[in-house]
């Protein structure tokens, strides 16, 4: 495929039934076909142990960790970890990251549980401070927003958690900006890529965060209980939850796994969790990745774009707010309610015509991909248009 050209609607890659308009990715990503046929594949592994050799427990892991490297901005691959969601490396990050009692934790308002319990745990235990920075009560409010959060940022910071976009409205954060901040007053930078990595162009190169981490069932379209996480130079040293015979150096040699070994494998790949060869869902990310690496973050971001056309501005006249363009992503993004309007009567509207999105907070959360096209946004918008006629 040309690399240049724009995407075209990718329907056939996917599984998804007649008549349903999934604009909910935000919510769970869809397998491709690909990726179920080699979940069957990987499943039937099982079926004649002796035909998963050593080696088998290594090479899928690899691949998986190149393909993600590659996406995020061509990263050393063993720099990636491999989890079973941000709330595990997460955890990593707050076991490894020094906080102490005179130090701040910078958060957003309403951030993702994952992000918040483990800060919020650890900043109560050592009477460090948690700084939760909300959003200013405008229409548009993501200029104020990250504004407030680089003010935030001060010489107490010990860390900046936040993710790349909100995922209640798809608000989107300057992480340059922020990650200029950090490295101004010696702050980590935490990023929590979930809801876009797969669907926006990110670079670890540009960014520089200590960690960025995904759960691969949402826009990597991968399976659930499987996660990806760069972790930067300062992690090289730390320590892992779980000490895992995988993790240590010369795992590769089953002959001599009691020849214990004091050395961990390099990079990041300490951090895996235990039983990461996982033969049914490691071929399914795989198959995944490489659908994405094919079709590209940017060109993603672009065909979602052109989806919406005029929609904005003929939502904006229903009675509908929406954050500016600029601070908007277009694979997720955020509805306000008109004043009156009753949200049971918006869901049955969606509903009755096979409209599939979420309510997040005070928002209607729509987050397209590459398998929609033009009748999906205009069930959306007569959906929209019925529930405020009512």
């Amino acid at each position: 495929m040309d690399s240049a050209a724009a995407l075209t609607c990718q329907r056939g890659q996917f599984n998804i039934p007649a008549g349903l308009h999934y604009l909910n990715c935000a919510y769970m990503g869809p397998l491709p076909r690909v990726a179920e046929e080699a979940g069957v594949l990987g499943l039937r592994m099982k079926r004649d142990p002796s035909a998963i050799l050593p080696h088998h427990f290594f090479d899928t892991s690899l691949e998986l960790r190149k393909l993600f490297s590659r996406l995020i901005g061509d990263a050393d691959p063993t720099r990636i970890s491999i989890g079973p969601g941000v709330s595990y490396s997460v955890a990593i990050a707050a076991k490894n990251l020094p906080l102490s009692s005179d130090q701040n934790v910078v958060l957003t308002y309403e951030q993702f549980p994952s992000n918040m319990h483990a800060w919020a745990r650890k900043a109560q235990d050592i009477n460090a401070d948690l700084r939760v920075i909300g959003p200013p009560d405008t229409i548009h409010r993501g200029a104020s927003w990250n504004t407030e959060i680089l003010t935030a940022i001060d010489s107490a910071t010990a860390v900046v958690s936040l993710p790349t976009v909100h995922w209640t409205d798809g608000t989107i954060f300057d992480l340059v900006e922020i990650g200029r901040r950090c490295r101004e007053v010696g702050a980590a930078l935490v990023v929590d890529g979930t809801q876009s990595v797969g669907a926006l162009p990110f670079d670890v190169n540009v960014v520089r965060p200590d960690v960025l981490m995904c759960s691969g069932y949402k826009w990597l379209l991968g399976p659930y209980s499987v996660g990806l996480t760069y972790f930067g130079p300062s992690f090289d040293d730390g320590e892992p939850l779980e000490e895992t015979w995988i993790g240590r150096e010369g795992s590769e040699d089953f002959e001599h796994l009691v020849d214990y070994k004091a050395g961990y494998q390099p990079g990041a790949i300490r951090y895996d969790v235990a039983q990461r060869s996982n033969f049914a869902l490691l071929p399914v990310a795989v198959a995944s990745l490489r659908l994405i690496s094919e079709w590209q973050p940017a060109r993603i971001q672009a065909y979602c774009k052109g989806l919406t056309g005029n929609f904005f501005e003929e939502v904006e006249e229903l009675g509908f707010t929406v954050e500016d363009a600029h601070w908007r992503s277009a694979h997720l993004f955020g509805l306000r309610m008109p004043k009156g309007l009753e949200l049971v009567e918006l869901q049955q509207a969606l509903k009755a015509r096979g409209v599939s999105a979420s309510l997040r907070g005070s928002a209607l959360r729509v987050s397209p991909n590459v398998y929609n096209d033009a009748e999906d946004v205009s069930a959306l918008l007569e959906g929209l248009r019925q529930a405020v006629a009512v």
